[in-house]
């Protein structure tokens, strides 16, 4: 997988992840905007994956 936006969104939702304290909302917020910029440029099945990450960050927020 070298897609490059894939990349940067599973980071940025690995980050928002590990916040411990942080601006968890605003981190979370640039996970979703990096996920969405990613979604039309990936493949099916990363997609899907992109979908998981997606429930991840609203777990995240829901807490």
């Amino acid at each position: 997988m070298g897609n490059r936006l894939f990349q940067e969104a599973r980071q940025a939702v690995e980050v928002a992840k590990n916040a411990n304290g942080q601006d968890v909302n605003g981190l979370v917020d640039k996970a979703k905007n990096a996920i969405s910029s990613a979604y039309a440029n990936t493949t099916t099945a990363e997609q899907h994956q992109l979908a998981e990450l997606q429930t991840e960050l609203d777990q995240i927020q829901t807490h």
